[in-house]
């Protein structure tokens, strides 16, 4: 999952293009902050980009200083989420070909045939590709398909027939915006309509004509002032050229109309509204039906034992509330979310996640002293936050806790575009409720059945018979799967956290808060062990003495400072996008 953006201005004298993209990341913070970018595009076709990895405040500065360097009138933008791939600042988007035509591309979602593309890419189309991201993959499909039009200049008619054969060619979930350098916009969504894509429009503030905007969640058009917001319909394309209306074409018949329903889950913020189904709205239905399910599931007195009910902040609070209305039980805030930190997705072992967890959250103590209490989340993934906010619920007095999900239980991996976890990762893959009960701590653990979040969603489409990708809880997934997709993605993913593991490992020693796993890691780089842990690779003799100095040195037994080098097959710290300059090419004695 990731952020996804786009403006043209109907002027093309506008200079503004990236204060507007650049504002509208911070709405869509939330769905990606592993990285970020914008490209615009100026007068006489010059293309402009930063990027990097980090949120929007580092990537752009905390004034935004660097937006200043990105003229234009239109351009699109990008927040990445960990996705199977690297975790490099090439891998930041947009990405960027200067053959043909010049094309900035922005991806929110996955390739399922990614193998196949890569070989006919590479023996075919005889197009080099430099990073593990599918989203490069598709950006060179598109721009081969372009190329064979032989022209020097192309139409509207052009890029919807190249997009007709990409899309035959690329099977997966997903929703892009693109830029052809001085020519326009343009968006598409997949034919299933997994991932989200919204278009809206304003009267233009400086001079006539309509300004265009398109985004993953409608919150960033609202923000923005635009309005006849509608969604890009699954295998339909639209091209925005400048000073021109859009024009829509089906590239791909509808397979499906069946979107992620992770994004009511938890992904979308609350105030936006996906596919005609208000966010908020259908988090309420999934607490009231949640608590049908725990009337069921519980016993008439462990009803009555229950004291309060408590959400874990931020996305279950909506839920949450309408369980305890259900339920007739106090609802209360009892965690104290710290705002100034942020996703940890992959820490180097399980006392670094649970570490993670009580940055991110506090207890108060006068909410659980003496209660039985019962939490209400999301979703449960791995166990290991559920564990720990358990953990820290008793540390706070609770005499009992009871754990219920607004999801059900999750079994399997995502494969559009979401880097859950693994399958093995899963509690739920390998345990049934009881199990899992025990592992995390919890009286008891109650689950939302599939068949009630589906209806919880379904109830507000405005289509009859909506169906909904739930690929997580099942393993049916929407689209067909390629043999041995799911060993590639293991694969991907298993080299990713790598990459990210060591990259943590030497931030702790270069901050000094390293401890001896970490200091291991990246003397002698990492491995997974059987387990699926990551884990430092073997060699090397025992560290002793003070772990880390904040100077990325370590000492050995004898107590001699020794400087980190990392193992032979350790792979670079990270690799510069090669297209156009980015954040990463920056130091602050060039930015000061």
């Amino acid at each position: 999952m990731c952020g996804i953006l786009a403006l043209i201005h109907a002027n093309a004298s506008e200079t503004s293009a990236a204060s507007e993209l650049h504002e509208a990341l911070y709405l869509l913070q939330h769905r990606g902050q592993d990285a970020c970018g914008i490209s615009t595009c100026a007068s006489g076709g010059k293309i402009y980009q930063c990027k990097g990895n980090g949120m929007a405040a580092k990537v752009f500065r905390d004034d935004g200083a660097r937006v200043a360097d990105l003229p234009g009138y239109m351009g699109i933008g990008h927040l990445r989420y960990p996705t199977a791939g690297s975790s490099a600042n090439a891998e930041a988007q947009p990405f960027y070909v200067n053959s043909p035509y010049g094309i900035c591309f922005a991806h929110n979602g996955n390739l399922i045939n990614a193998p196949e593309l890569k070989r006919f890419l590479d023996y075919e189309a005889h197009r080099h590709i430099n990073t593990e991201s599918d989203s490069e993959l598709m950006l060179n499909i598109f721009a081969n398909e372009l190329n064979e039009t032989g022209k020097a200049r192309v139409n509207d008619k052009d890029i919807f027939a190249a997009l007709e054969r990409m899309y035959k060619r690329c099977v997966g979930g997903w929703a892009c915006t693109a830029m052809l350098a001085g020519f326009g916009l343009i968006g598409f969504r997949d034919s299933y309509g997994i991932r989200p894509l919204v278009l809206g429009s304003r009267t233009s503030q400086n001079g006539p004509g309509m300004d265009w905007m398109m985004a993953s969640e409608s919150v960033a058009l609202d923000q923005r002032g635009f309005t006849d917001v509608i969604d890009i319909l699954p295998g339909q394309a639209v091209i925005i050229q400048k000073g021109a209306a859009p024009v829509f074409r089906q590239v791909q018949e509808p397979i499906r109309y069946a979107p992620d329903i992770f994004e009511y889950v938890y992904f979308a913020r609350p105030d936006t509204v996906i596919d005609g189904i208000s966010v908020q709205e259908s988090r309420e239905r999934m607490g009231y039906k949640l608590a049908d399910t725990i009337v069921r599931r519980l016993t008439a007195k462990e009803l009555a034992d229950i004291d309060v009910v408590i959400p874990i902040p931020e996305t279950a609070n909506t839920s949450a509330a309408c369980v305890a209305e259900r339920l007739k039980k106090p609802y209360c805030q009892g965690f104290v979310k710290n705002r100034y930190v942020f996703r940890t997705f992959i820490m180097p072992g399980q006392k670094a996640r649970e570490k993670s967890v009580r940055r991110k959250l506090n207890p108060m103590r006068v909410k659980f002293h003496g209660q039985n209490v019962l939490l209400v989340d999301d979703s449960i993934v791995r166990g290991t936050t559920s564990r720990e906010i358990v953990n820290m619920a008793r540390e706070a007095g609770a005499r009992k806790v009871y754990f219920a999900s607004c999801a059900p239980r999750i079994t399997h991996a995502h494969i559009y575009g979401i880097d859950l976890a693994t399958s093995s990762e899963l509690i739920a893959h390998h345990r049934d409720e009881e199990s899992i009960a025990k592992h995390i701590g919890a009286i008891k653990v109650i689950y939302q059945s599939l068949d009630d979040l589906k209806a919880a969603c379904a109830e507000l489409s405005p289509r009859p018979n909506q169906e909904f990708e739930v690929g997580v809880f099942c393993g049916i997934y929407v689209t067909p799967v390629e043999p041995g997709y799911f060993e590639h993605l293991e694969r991907v993913r298993g080299e990713t956290k790598k990459l990210k593991v060591m990259e943590s490992a030497r931030e702790a020693i270069a901050n000094g808060s390293a401890g001896e796993e970490e200091i291991k890691m990246a003397r002698n780089g990492v491995e997974v062990n059987g387990a699926g842990e990551v884990v430092a690779a073997a060699g090397g003799g025992p560290v002793v003495g003070t772990p880390a100095n904040g100077d990325g040195a370590v000492r050995t037994a004898n107590g001699k400072r020794q400087r980190e080098e990392p193992a032979e097959s350790s792979p670079p710290r990270d690799r510069m996008d090669i297209s156009l300059h980015n954040f990463g090419d920056y130091t602050e004695t060039t930015h000061g």
